[in-house]
């Protein structure tokens, strides 16, 4: 998984983390996984009272945009072999 690099800062991790997530691997569930081993990011991705993506945070799988589908869609398999990375987005914004 690929992290904005802002929340790479508040995680003190590097850009790509590893997770493991058991199947079915769905966006829930990846990020129920990296708040469960990066608990300063509780709240940062999705709100925690109701577990809905924040705005201005988009989420990719093999270069799709997942940000509207239900946040129990399976991901591709590439994303659940580590094969291909599941990415956070901070989208951005201007005039």
């Amino acid at each position: 998984m690929e992290l904005p690099a802002g929340l790479c800062v508040l995680a003190r991790t590097d850009r790509e983390v590893r997770l493991h997530v058991e199947s079915p691997v769905t966006p829930t569930r990846v990020l129920d996984v990296l708040e469960r081993d990066y608990p300063m990011l509780l709240g940062t991705i999705r709100d925690q009272r109701t577990g809905n993506r924040r705005p201005f945070i988009r989420y990719f799988a093999c270069q799709q945009d997942f940000s509207l589908q239900s946040p129990d869609t399976e991901l591709p398999d590439a994303i659940a072999a580590g094969k291909e990375p599941f990415l956070v987005v901070g989208a951005i914004a201007g005039g």
